[in-house]
C-alpha cells in the first residue's frame, strides 16, 4: 500500500522555501505521493479555512517536479468545473509527460459557492459540470498523437453516493475525505454497491485521512482515521490495507492556517509513521 501526504499550499506560513521544504522532507522520509489542494479565487469563504497565499496547483506541481526525483505528485483535489477540460487535460498531460509520468489527477465537483459566484459558474450545476469535464478530459487524453498523456489515473473526491457513483463512472479510484475507520468500512461497501447495479468494476480506494498524533488514546467514537497515537494510527492505516486501499493519502492539517507556521509537528508526525512503515516492511522485525 503507498502512502501519500497532502501538503498545504495556502497559508501565512506558505512561500516558495516552505513548499520546496515540505517537498524535501515528504519525498525524504520515504512516502510515496505528494499532493495539493485546489482554489482559485479566495473569497471569504474559502479564505475563513485556506487563506491566501494560495499557490494554483498546476504551477506548484509543475516546480515541485523539478525540486524531485522519485514521489508521484497529485491534486486532493482539483476543482472540475474551475477550468475548461480541454487546458486541464493539457496541463495534465504536460506535467505528467514532464515529470516523468508521476502524476495523479484528484478531481472533486468543490463546495465554495462564492468561488463559483467570482468566477462566473453556477454552482447548482456543479455536478453536472464535473461529470461532463471528466469525461472531455478522457476523451483528449484518447488522442495521444498530441496530448500524450499516457497513463494518468483520475481518483475521484467526495464522500456522498453522488461521489460514489461518479468515481464508479468516470474514475479509476474513488477518494474520500477524513472519516471515521467505521464510515469508510460501510462506503466501501456502498460503492461495490454501486459498482454491481451499474455492471461496473469498482474502483481503486485511495482515501485520504488525517494525521494528528496525541500522546493519550482517542476513544470517542468520531475519531477519524488517522487521529490518537501512534499506535491507533498505524492500526488505522491497517484497517485501510485490509479494506483493499491501494494508497492512502496523510493529511496533517487539523483545521487552523497558523499551523502553516509551524510545519515541524506535522513533520514529526509523518517522520512517526515513516519510521512505523520502516518496522513493519523489515522482515527482520519478525525475527526479533
Amino acid at each position: 500500500m503507498r502512502i501519500g501526504v497532502n501538503v498545504p499550499n495556502f497559508g501565512p506560513g506558505t512561500n516558495p522555501g516552505m513548499l520546496r521544504s515540505w517537498a524535501r522532507t515528504v519525498e525524504g522520509l520515504g512516502f510515496d505521493l505528494l499532493l495539493v489542494s485546489d482554489h482559485i479565487a479566495v473569497t471569504p469563504d474559502v479564505a475563513e479555512q485556506y487563506p491566501a497565499p494560495f499557490y494554483e496547483p498546476f504551477t506548484t506541481l509543475a516546480w515541485l517536479a523539478g525540486i524531485t526525483d522519485r514521489i508521484s505528485l497529485g491534486t486532493t483535489v482539483l476543482v472540475a468545473a474551475y477550468r475548461h477540460p480541454l487546458l486541464v487535460a493539457r496541463m495534465a498531460a504536460n506535467l505528467n509527460q514532464l515529470s516523468g509520468g508521476r502524476l495523479v489527477l484528484g478531481v472533486g465537483v468543490g463546495w465554495a459557492r462564492h468561488e463559483f459566484a467570482a468566477l462566473g459558474i453556477p454552482f447548482e450545476q456543479r455536478g453536472s459540470l464535473t461529470d461532463d469535464h471528466l469525461s472531455a478530459v478522457r476523451d483528449a487524453w484518447s488522442d495521444n498523437e498530441d496530448y500524450q498523456a499516457g497513463e494518468i489515473p483520475i481518483w475521484v473526491g467526495g464522500n456522498s453516493v453522488s461521489g460514489m457513483r461518479r468515481a464508479v463512472r468516470l474514475g479509476d479510484a474513488w477518494h474520500p475525505l477524513r472519516n471515521t475507520i467505521g464510515w469508510l468500512r460501510e462506503a466501501c461497501d456502498k460503492i461495490e454497491a454501486e459498482a454491481n447495479a451499474l455492471g461496473r468494476p469498482t474502483p481503486d480506494f485511495a482515501p485520504r485521512i488525517a494525521l494528528r498524533l496525541t500522546e493519550s488514546p482517542i476513544t470517542a467514537p468520531e475519531r477519524l482515521a488517522g487521529e490518537g497515537t501512534i499506535e491507533q494510527v498505524r492500526d488505522d492505516l491497517e484497517q485501510l490495507r485490509l479494506l483493499g486501499a491501494g494508497t492512502v493519502v496523510l493529511d496533517p492539517f487539523n483545521g487552523d492556517p497558523l499551523e502553516t507556521l509551524h510545519p515541524e509537528i506535522a513533520w514529526q508526525a509523518l517522520a512517526a509513521v515513516a519510521a512505523t512503515r520502516r518496522q513493519d516492511e523489515d522482515p527482520r522485525t519478525e525475527m526479533r
